[in-house]
Parts: C-alpha cells; sequence; structure tokens
C-alpha cells in the first residue's frame, strides 16, 4: 500500500476513535479571536476577520507581530489550523506556542522555519523545563504547508506533552520527572502566536537571509480549539482526571499503537534533527529523559 494513503487511512481512524474526543465542559474557546487573544505586538500588523474567526500575521521590514491569549491553561489540548507563508520565507520564523512567562520559564513550541522556494518546510519543536531548553527536534513536512491550512496540535497532559500535525504524533516528551528530568507541570502557561525575523539562524543556520522585496510575509491562523484547563490558581482542580479534564485519563497516558505507527514513520523518513542523537552538542553526555522511554 502506498505509504501516504496508509497514512491517510491512520488519519481517520485515530479521528474516529476517542484520541480526540468532545467534551463540553472543558471546551473553553468560543472561535473568536477577538475575544479569546489580544494583540501583544504590532496591532497593524494583524488582520482579523469581520467574525473573528480568522486571523493573520504579517511581517515586513518594519516590523513583526504576535497576538497571546486572554487565559492561562494548566494541560489539556490546543488544536490551530495554519497556513504557511508561501513561496520564498527564508530567514523568517513563525511560531505557535505555550509559554508561561517566568524567569524559570516553562514553554511548548511549535517553530516554522523559513525556506528557499522549492525546498522543504522545517518545522522545529522546543520543549523549556524549569528554565531550561536545548530540546530542539526538526521534521520536514510531508506536504506542502503554504497550499492549505493544516492542524498543529498540542496534547499537554499529566503523563507526556504530545505534538501532533494533522493528528500525526511528530514528536512525544514524557513526563520522567519521579526520574530527575524536569517537565512543565507546574506553571501556567498561555496559548501565543507570531512571526518574526529569524535570518541569523532559521535557514541553513543563518545562511539564507530574508529577501525582503519578496515581501510582505504573511502567516494566516483560523479554526482554533482551546479544551484545556483554565488557571484559576488550584492546580489540583487541573492535575485531577474527570470528565471534564479528559487528558489527565489513563486512556490519554501514552500512544495508541495506530499512534506509535504513525509516530515511528515520522522519525523514520522525515526526522533531520534530535537532540539525543546530537552528542557533540553535549560532549557524549546526553540529557537524561534521551535513554528514557517516550510511551
Amino acid at each position: 500500500m502506498n505509504i501516504h494513503l496508509e497514512i491517510t487511512i491512520f488519519v481517520v481512524l485515530i479521528s474516529a476513535t476517542n484520541f480526540v474526543p468532545i467534551s463540553l465542559a472543558s471546551v473553553v474557546s468560543t472561535g473568536d479571536f477577538n475575544k479569546d487573544f489580544f494583540i501583544t505586538w504590532a496591532p497593524t500588523h494583524i488582520n482579523t476577520s469581520a467574525d473573528g474567526k480568522a486571523t493573520s500575521l504579517k511581517l515586513d521590514q518594519e516590523s513583526g507581530a504576535a497576538f497571546a491569549s486572554n487565559s492561562m491553561f494548566l494541560f489539556g489540548q490546543i488544536d490551530m489550523q495554519i497556513k504557511l507563508i508561501p513561496d520564498y520565507s527564508a530567514g523568517t520564523v513563525v511560531a505557535f506556542y505555550l509559554s508561561s512567562d517566568q524567569p524559570n520559564r516553562d514553554e511548548i513550541d511549535f517553530e516554522f522555519l523559513g525556506n528557499v522556494t522549492g525546498q522543504p518546510y522545517i518545522l522545529q519543536t522546543n520543549v523549556y523545563a524549569d528554565g531550561f531548553d536545548d530540546r530542539e527536534e526538526r521534521v520536514y513536512l510531508w506536504f506542502d504547508p503554504t497550499k492549505d491550512f493544516h492542524t498543529y496540535s498540542i496534547l499537554w497532559n499529566i503523563y507526556q506533552i504530545v505534538f501532533m500535525v494533522d493528528w500525526v504524533p511528530i514528536r512525544v516528551y514524557r513526563n520522567h520527572a519521579d526520574k530527575g528530568v524536569a517537565f512543565p507541570r507546574r506553571q501556567p502557561m498561555s496559548i501565543k502566536a507570531s512571526i518574526w525575523n529569524g535570518d541569523n539562524w532559521a535557514t541553513r543556520g543563518g545562511k539564507d537571509k530574508i529577501d525582503w522585496s519578496k515581501g510582505p510575509f504573511i502567516a494566516s491562523f483560523r479554526n482554533y480549539k482551546i479544551d484545556a484547563c483554565v488557571w484559576t490558581g488550584n492546580p489540583r482542580f487541573c492535575r485531577a482526571a474527570s470528565t471534564t479534564n479528559w487528558w489527565n485519563k489513563d486512556s490519554f497516558n501514552t500512544l495508541t499503537w495506530k499512534q506509535r505507527r504513525l509516530f515511528k514513520w515520522v522519525r523514520k523518513y522525515h526526522l533531520i534533527y534530535d537532540y539525543c542523537q546530537d552528542n557533540k552538542r553535549f560532549n557524549n553526555t546526553l540529557p537524561m529523559e534521551c535513554s528514557l522511554p517516550k510511551y
């Protein structure tokens, strides 16, 4: 069977199972960017539709742009449909992430690194825990993310963090706090998105710069879903497993066999960098989590 057809079939199967359940009690998003988010950088570079269902961020020589959620959350699942910068986008960075904004911050990142026309887009993920990062992984996307919208999701619960692209798990960061590995579990985080100039590192290590004559550079966002525990100051409520906090149930403590097969496919054919394989960077002393199971 053609591998892409097989992946499509598995995605349909995943969607049909309880992997992404609908729990009306825990859905906190209105679907309106004007109500759920506020502009944190350059209002003139953000364009939101009249009904609030879609928004876009613009980067030019004057400025980038960013927005953030009004609420903060501790565990849950966040989905965002994104359409990336078309054609030449070298040097640009589009980010969709969670962040606690504390000095010892926790952060869960999707970063889309711009490319030269015709080259595949690189998706970088990263995890900050207790202020430390250096946990980058990179994959080539198996489709053109500039032609249409695709869904990028973060499942964050007491057991694991799962990064997903169109419901395909591309990365798992497991909670091994009991073994001394830092894991984001105490600090509430807000949802953020931004577009900015990263041409000192983003494309081929900074060799390919932004060509401002190709701008403005625009990334579009729509159809988000926030199914998460709203922070009210009581972490026990957010850590509990309940009908509302479905993500903390035992059935979500690891990947299913279908998700594991998809995950292995991504790792085999699309992974281009994993910090856990970079012995030179860590002087042959890899971080502890690199020797521990992902599921």
